[in-house]
C-alpha cells in the first residue's frame, strides 16, 4: 500500500455524504488504502480483468491486448454487483486524453513538464464541470449538483487568475 495512495483516500472521505458504493480495478494497493480511510463504512468492490497476450506485429503495438474475461467481486460492505464498475473512470481517462493532447504521448502537444500536466489538467476540470453545457443534464454538472446558480463563462474562469 503506497502512502500516496492512503493520503488521497484520507482525503476524499470528508468529501463524502453517507455511505458510498466504490469501484476499482484490481491494482492490489487499493483495499488497504479503502479500508484504512474509509474502515467498513463503504461498499467497495473491484473489477478483475484479464487480458490476453499483445500481438507482436508492428501495426497492433499500439493497441490494447484482446480482454479475455472480467470478475466483479465484493472487497468491503456490500457492493451491488450490477454497478461494481470501471466504466466512469475509462471514460473520463478518454475524455482528457481527447481533450488534451499533452496527455497523448505520440501527440505535438505532449508535455514532459508535470506543472504543465497539472495546469492543463486544473484548467480542463473547471472549464468540463463549470462552462461546459452536458447533453444529458443541459447544464454544467456544478449546477445541477448545486455547487454554482449559473453557467461560467470562459472570462470567469480566466478571472479567477488575477
Amino acid at each position: 500500500m503506497t502512502k500516496k495512495l492512503v493520503v488521497f483516500c484520507h482525503q476524499k472521505t470528508p468529501r463524502l455524504r453517507g455511505r458510498i458504493q466504490l469501484s476499482t480495478d484490481g491494482f492490489s494497493a487499493y483495499p488497504g488504502a479503502v479500508e484504512d480511510a474509509f474502515g467498513s463504512e463503504v461498499d467497495y468492490g473491484w473489477l478483475i480483468k484479464n487480458f490476453g497476450s499483445a500481438l507482436e506485429r508492428i501495426e497492433a503495438r499500439y493497441s490494447p491486448a484482446p480482454l479475455k474475461s472480467m470478475r466483479g467481486s465484493k472487497v468491503i460492505g456490500d457492493p451491488d454487483p450490477r454497478y461494481i464498475s470501471t466504466s466512469i473512470i475509462e471514460r473520463q481517462n478518454l475524455n482528457i486524453r481527447m481533450c488534451l493532447r499533452r496527455f497523448t504521448r505520440l501527440s505535438n502537444g505532449f508535455s514532459k513538464k508535470l506543472d504543465n500536466h497539472k495546469f492543463a489538467l486544473a484548467l480542463y476540470n473547471m472549464c468540463y464541470n463549470f462552462v461546459k453545457i452536458h447533453g444529458t443534464l443541459r447544464v454544467p454538472p456544478t449546477m445541477e449538483a448545486g455547487v454554482s446558480d449559473h453557467v461560467w463563462t470562459y472570462e470567469e474562469v480566466v478571472g479567477l487568475l488575477g
